[in-house]
């Protein structure tokens, strides 16, 4: 799974702007901030868009599913990953605003772990 978010609310070390969600993210997802894959409004291209996903250790051969805060974003990086020739297995579209405010979810706090 990635995360779209920014990393400061991925790791849980900002506030969530939603009222009543928890701070982190996922057990076992990565976090691509979307900034790092967009540049001047437009979706990185070619080496620069792989070398993005590289950098946060996404395994594009996989099967990847996108989230977010809201489920917006995710569509972002899903784009970004087909682009990339990677494979998406679906968006989360339910995202932190729904997983963060249950209380049966596991959150994990600070930078993602190693797949």
């Amino acid at each position: 799974m990635v995360d779209a978010r920014p990393a400061d609310r991925f790791e849980g070390r900002a506030p969530e702007p939603r009222p009543g969600l928890r701070s982190g993210h996922i057990p076992g997802s990565l976090n691509l901030p979307v900034a790092e894959i967009v540049e001047s409004g437009r979706l990185k291209r070619g080496p620069a868009l792989a070398a993005a996903f590289a950098a946060r250790g996404i395994d594009l051969a996989r099967p990847i599913v996108t989230t977010c805060g809201s489920g917006v974003t995710a569509a972002i990086v899903a784009l970004a990953i087909e682009e990339a020739g990677g494979a998406v297995a679906g968006l989360y579209d339910g995202a932190w605003a729904e997983w963060g405010a249950r209380a049966d979810c596991p959150v994990a706090s600070g930078p993602a772990s190693a797949p």
